[in-house]
């Protein structure tokens, strides 16, 4: 063949191969069998392999994965990917069309779409000029990890967008979607994995969450992955008025959205559509944990906005647990890092769900006393919201007499300290705070994800270290070498050496990342980067008052007494200069301000904004050194004001208090560069 006739013949591959992914993947109506697809696949490999210059990142070809990687790099979204607030009742979805009903200020019915919640894991897809440049999962929320090349191997995900017309395909596209694997794939790999003598996946969200997280794509390539895709992020050259004619918009373009979503929907609708559901939810080829309401009006989700952490405008309608009975057969206390004491029922194995449970929490002394949970007691269990655990209530008709109450230890069942429960808590602590159950707690916490990201310090290797007497505290992770650790049980040098290079790779931080690493109560992920955008760098935060404190957006006096309380110690002092001193650097945080222009403002947010969402707005009044209050008072300074604005527009003009208008807001948040 000559060149040009090769170049002809891959242009026809391709598109045949991309038409032929998109029947079978997004449409679920195949016109050839596997074999004869894999036949043209074996052809256009062999054509691109005898002539490399054609190959092309969209090519179908380029899905069989790429060499391994050392390590995930994290990418921001644009947008937030929150979380869904849940509902486990049917008249928690009532009340929920009730609230969005009161928050529009209207009488009208309201129309939602629904549509199954599938059990897997969020990913977002970044489309440029139609082609696949991106892939994260969701991460935090704020941050994800990039499994772009993972991703690709997916064969329901396109590698360049189809369907309408290039004209119509759009500049930019960030699209969300839910990754998973089917039941029948799931069942075949366990079985391949059976046959070769390896563990079998526990479930198959377990499964898909591992294969994504491979840092060999070739690796995910084998695994059956599959994907819906039920939102978008930012995007640029696409609209739609409603949340069914964006599905409908997305899945003209090639990508996958379940079929079983249903638009247009009166909540009444929703509820008969939720018991469809849940009597069908086990005749599909894929598991799914409840059903997702969002309102259907695109316009009236922009008005509704979003809380801190979830959206107000959607719901994740939960199906009931699945539960089952077993006997206790020991109630054991496990010592977090912060002392708490948490009793843990060790129970006959039983499945649940598919999952085979062996424990459950039992949360505090109260909660045993409230269940009257007792040793060799029969009870049903769940796995609350279909994944923890959990003693929903003893079966008492089947006791026997010779169950045996239970009673909180007086001493640390770690270290033999004594234990104390604080006046307003409902647990028990361990007061010595150099407890071995509490330093590996604050060590595991420490090289978390969501903290330092140590890759290869879990569990078993912290309690080595810490038994053998390596290390005492945090700190001491940098002071340890290759040397050392190949002598620990199951290390090796090349193990040694490649844990030695994580800590390594670990010092350079973000600042909310360290500030969560610290572990200082009640500061999690969302809390540490909100202290991080409010005071920008380490020292101003541990020298703020607690007046200053408590001027942040959603920090409460506890949150801001156990701040204060903690720089304040000398130990922890300590510790936070030792981390420098092994070479720990906290980047440049990603925000700077040329111009304080909201420094010392209060400024409340009301109506809807047309060039950006509520969360981009507080961020630039954040990065610009205000705070968004959520009520107007005589002490804002600013309302700032988009459609639809309602009493809290009144209220400011009554007071006198200055309004700034959409164009107005942006051209001051023009000073502050991202």
């Amino acid at each position: 063949m000559s060149k040009d006739d090769v170049a002809d013949r891959v242009a026809v591959l391709r598109k045949c191969l991309n038409r032929h992914n998109y029947l079978y993947h997004v449409l679920d109506e195949p016109e050839i069998s596997d074999s004869e697809y894999d036949h043209l696949m074996a052809e256009l490999i062999a054509l691109e392999t005898g002539h490399p210059e054609f190959i092309t990142p969209e090519s179908p070809t380029q899905r069989v994965g790429a060499p391994p990687l050392e390590r995930f790099e994290t990418v921001a979204h644009r947008l937030p990917m929150l979380s869904i607030e849940n509902a486990f009742r049917e008249r928690d979805v009532l009340a929920f069309d009730e609230r969005i009903r009161r928050l529009l200020k209207t009488d009208h019915h309201i129309r939602y779409t629904a549509e199954p919640k599938m059990d897997g894991v969020a990913v977002e897809l970044v489309y440029a000029e139609g082609l696949l440049v991106a892939a994260s999962t969701r991460g935090d929320g704020h941050i994800g990890e990039l499994v772009t090349e993972n991703v690709k191997t997916i064969r329901a995900v396109p590698l360049s967008l189809t369907g309408p017309p290039s004209k119509d395909i759009p500049s930019y596209l960030e699209v969300r979607g839910e990754v998973f694997m089917r039941t029948r794939g799931f069942k075949a790999l366990n079985d391949r994995r059976l046959d070769k003598g390896e563990v079998p996946f526990a479930n198959p969200r377990n499964a898909a969450a591992g294969a994504l997280r491979q840092l060999d794509s070739r690796v995910t390539a084998l695994r059956p992955l599959d994907m819906f895709c039920y939102g978008v992020g930012m995007i640029t050259g696409l609209d739609a008025d409603s949340q069914g004619e964006l599905l409908g918009r997305i899945n003209a373009l090639g990508l996958p959205v379940n079929p079983e979503v249903r638009p247009d929907l009166l909540i009444g609708d929703v509820l008969a559509y939720y018991r469809q559901l849940m009597a069908m939810r086990h005749t599909f080829d894929y598991e799914m944990d409840g059903m997702v309401v969002k309102v259907d009006d695109r316009s009236l989700q922009r008005r509704l906005g979003e809380k801190s952490r979830s959206p107000r405008w959607v719901l994740a309608y939960k199906f009931p647990a699945t539960q089952e009975t077993t006997q206790v057969r020991r109630i054991e206390v496990q010592v977090g890092r912060t002392g708490a004491l948490t009793p843990v029922a060790r129970l006959a194995p039983v499945v649940v769900g598919g999952v085979k449970v062996a424990r459950a929490t039992l949360h505090n002394e109260d909660e045993i006393r409230k269940k009257d949970v007792r040793v060799g007691d029969t009870v049903l269990i769940q796995r609350a919201g279909d994944v923890i655990p959990e003693v929903v209530k003893v079966i008492a008709t089947k006791r026997t007499g010779r169950e045996v109450m239970f009673k909180m230890p007086e001493t640390c069942p770690v270290c033999a300290s004594v234990v104390v429960r604080l006046d307003g808590e409902s647990v028990c602590r361990c007061v010595n705070a150099d407890c071995p159950a509490q330093i590996k707690g604050r060590i595991k916490h420490f090289a978390s994800k969501a903290a330092f990201d140590i890759d290869g310090l879990g569990v078993k290797l912290i309690g080595q270290l810490v038994e053998s007497g390596l290390i005492a505290s945090f700190t001491d992770l940098f002071t340890l070498d290759a040397g050392t650790l190949k002598d620990l049980e199951r290390m090796g040098q090349r193990s040694a050496e490649n844990l030695i290079r994580a800590i390594e790779n670990s010092k350079e931080i973000s600042l909310p990342r360290f500030i969560y690493a610290l572990g200082i109560r009640h500061v999690g992920e969302h809390m540490a980067r909100l202290l991080a955008n409010r005071f920008r760098k380490l020292g101003t935060l541990m020298s703020a008052t607690r007046q200053e404190l408590l001027a942040v957006d959603e920090v409460g006096p506890q949150v801001a007494d156990s701040l204060t309380a903690f720089f304040a110690m000398p130990e922890n002092q300590r510790n936070i200069n030792k981390l420098f001193e092994a070479g720990v650097t906290i980047a440049p945080y990603a925000v700077t301000i040329k111009t304080p222009r909201f420094a010392g403002k209060t400024i409340v947010l009301t109506g809807a904004l047309n060039t950006m969402t509520r969360t981009e707005a507080k961020r630039y009044i954040e990065a610009g050194g205000g705070r968004v209050s959520a009520s107007v008072s005589k002490k804002t300074d600013y309302v700032v004001s988009g459609s639809n604005a309602g009493a809290k527009l009144d209220k400011a003009k009554a007071l006198g208090i200055e309004i700034l208008y959409e164009s107005s807001f942006r051209q001051m948040i023009e000073e502050i560069e991202d």
